[in-house]
């Protein structure tokens, strides 16, 4: 398979991803962050080359032409994201594996290019009405942001069974525990 591994993780708003891959992270050290390009500007304390390369949609319509992304979307009219094939490079050249860490129909062509050498794995809540509580516990919501969020998920998680695996977060510490098995072991083979 050679060294050209990449670590897909990808799941509904509120499934509790991002916490799954920031502890993969303090914990594997040959992971590295894939660093993914945004049109938005940046929020808090968000810095470029660290959270996101923060691009204008002039440079990353030049980058589209140029075919210089391995995925990207517009996700909202005229807010763009997507993973540069420069950073996969990067960090092979590191000598370590990207962790991507992407929405699902961001994953979902990710995957198709780089079939046989990545590894995905689809983070799912353990029901609509567990990520309502979630959603809600957040606090950042309105009702119509919530639902639409809800619908989105419902949307997504029915390309569930697209990826190479399905682990449920119930319990975050089991569910960690899960993926970093299947990380170990993909990398291991």
């Amino acid at each position: 398979m050679g060294s050209h591994k990449i670590i897909i993780v990808t799941a509904p708003s509120g499934a509790g991803k991002t916490t799954i891959v920031k502890k993969l992270l303090s914990e594997m050290p040959e992971l590295a962050f894939s660093i993914s390009a945004a049109t938005r500007a940046p929020r808090g304390d968000e810095t470029h080359g660290k959270d996101y390369y923060f691009l204008t949609q002039e440079d990353f319509h030049q980058r589209i032409a140029e075919h210089a992304f391995a995925e990207y979307e517009m996700v909202y009219a005229g807010k763009y994201y997507g993973t540069l094939k420069s950073e996969l490079e990067r960090i092979w050249a590191d000598g370590k594996y990207p962790l991507v860490d992407i929405d699902v129909k961001g994953a979902l062509s990710i995957q198709e290019k780089y079939q046989g050498t990545a590894l995905t794995i689809f983070i799912q809540p353990p029901s609509l009405d567990a990520l309502r509580v979630r959603l809600s516990e957040r606090g950042t919501e309105t009702q119509a942001s919530l639902e639409e969020r809800l619908g989105k998920a419902r949307y997504e998680l029915s390309f569930a069974h697209q990826f190479d695996h399905i682990v449920v977060n119930e319990h975050l510490d089991k569910a960690y525990g899960e993926v970093k098995v299947l990380v170990e072991n993909f990398l291991a083979d």
